[in-house]
C-alpha cells in the first residue's frame, strides 16, 4: 500500500511497501481513500514543531473514502461512501455524551503521533483503519460531491465552529490568517450574517486571494485600525503573534476565537487590554461529529463552497510536493489523489 510517511523534520516520504490494514476491533472499519488532503495542522510536525513526533507515522488527518470491510459492530455497510472525522471519540461515554468528543478518554487524531492520544495510522494513504467506525465515519449525501465532504472531516467544521462561538448577524468580524482555514472563516462569517469581514495576512498573495473572494484585506499591523470596535475576531494560524494580533484588533467586550492549531506554550496576551475592553477570550476546536449536520446544511444552501479554496489537486505520489508548495506558501490547499 501506498502512504504518505514522516521522516523528519521536512522530510516526508510515499511509501510503496506498507501492509495494507485489516479490521483490528469488531468497532473497525477500512476505507479506500478516493480524496485526501493537507491541513495546516500537517505543517507542525512537517516544520518540526512538535519534537519527538514519531518517525513512520503515516500523516493525514482529511479524508473521504469507501468503506470496504468492517467488524461485526460496524452498521455502516460496505460501499458506503463516508467522510472521517479528524477527531476520533467512542462516541459512547459520558463526555461524548456531551458533545466534547475531542475530550474523549479514547479520543486521538489519524496520522498525529501520540500528541492527542494513541497513535493511528493517516488518511493521505490508499487505505486507512477507522476505529468507532460508527462515530467517526459519516455517510455521504449523495448530492454532495467527495471534495465537498472532505471539508466536512475537519477544516470547514473547524471554521464554522469558530464562527459559531462568537459571530451573531450584524457583526464586525476580523479574521487572523488568510490560509484555506481563515478564508473559510470570513465565508462561514459572511453566511452568519456578518456586516463587515475584514482578513488580515502578511502575505501579498494571499491578499489577494482573499479580495478576490469579496473580502477586506489588510496587513496584521493595521488590523486594529481598519477594524475599529470589532465584536468577534477569529484567529486562524496558530502562533503567538496571531493570538497577539487578535487580541490587539478586538473591540469592547469583543470576543476572540483562537480555532488555529497552537503547539506554543506562551501566552502572548495584552492583559491590560484585555481586562480594559474586557474581552472574551476562547479556544475552539472543531468537533465534526457533533457539527457535521449543521455543516452539510451549510453546503447544501449553497452559502458556502468550500473547494474555492482548493490551489493544488495532485496524485498521492506527488504528495512530497505538495507538502513543499504548501509549507512555502505557494499553495493553498493541497487535495491527495491516491
Amino acid at each position: 500500500m501506498r502512504a504518505v510517511v514522516y521522516r523528519g523534520p521536512r522530510d516526508v516520504a510515499v511509501r510503496a511497501d506498507l501492509p495494507e490494514p485489516t479490521v483490528e476491533h469488531p468497532r473497525d472499519a477500512v476505507v479506500r481513500v478516493t480524496r485526501a488532503a493537507i491541513c495546516g495542522s500537517d505543517l507542525h510536525p512537517y516544520r518540526g514543531q512538535i519534537p519527538g513526533f514519531a518517525a513512520g507515522t503515516v500523516l493525514g488527518h482529511e479524508f473521504v473514502g469507501v468503506v470496504v470491510d468492517a467488524g461485526a459492530e460496524v452498521s455502516i455497510p460496505r460501499g458506503t461512501r463516508v467522510v472521517a472525522s479528524d477527531v476520533i471519540a467512542c462516541g459512547l461515554c459520558a463526555i461524548c455524551a456531551k458533545g466534547w468528543h475531542y475530550h474523549c478518554a479514547q479520543a486521538t487524531l489519524f496520522g498525529y503521533d501520540t500528541v492527542v492520544g494513541p497513535a493511528v495510522a493517516g488518511g493521505q494513504s490508499e487505505y486507512v483503519r477507522v476505529p468507532f467506525a460508527d462515530t467517526v465515519l459519516y455517510p455521504c449525501p449523495d448530492d454532495l460531491g467527495d471534495e465537498q465532504m472532505l471539508f466536512v472531516g475537519d477544516l470547514l467544521t473547524t471554521a464554522w465552529a469558530a464562527v459559531d462561538a462568537a459571530v451573531a448577524p450584524g457583526f464586525t468580524v476580523g479574521v487572523v490568517g488568510g490560509g484555506a482555514l481563515g478564508q473559510l472563516a470570513a465565508m462561514c462569517a459572511a453566511a452568519a450574517g456578518a456586516s463587515r469581514v475584514v482578513v488580515a495576512d502578511p502575505h501579498p498573495a494571499r491578499r489577494i486571494e482573499v479580495e478576490a473572494r469579496g473580502f477586506a484585506a489588510v496587513e496584521p499591523a493595521l488590523l486594529p485600525a481598519t477594524l475599529g470596535d470589532a465584536q468577534a475576531v477569529i484567529e486562524a494560524v496558530g502562533n503567538d503573534a496571531a493570538l497577539a494580533c487578535a487580541v490587539d484588533s478586538a473591540g469592547r467586550r469583543g470576543t476572540v476565537v483562537a480555532v488555529g492549531a497552537h503547539s506554543s506554550v506562551a501566552m502572548p496576551l495584552h492583559t491590560q487590554r484585555a481586562f480594559t475592553r474586557e474581552l472574551t477570550l476562547r479556544f475552539v476546536v472543531g468537533d465534526p461529529i457533533r457539527d457535521r449536520e449543521a455543516v452539510v446544511a451549510l453546503l447544501r444552501s449553497g452559502a458556502v463552497d468550500p473547494t474555492a479554496v482548493v490551489s493544488d489537486r495532485l496524485p498521492l505520489a506527488e504528495a512530497v510536493e505538495g507538502y513543499r508548495g504548501f509549507d512555502r506558501r505557494e499553495s493553498l490547499k493541497v487535495l491527495l489523489i491516491p
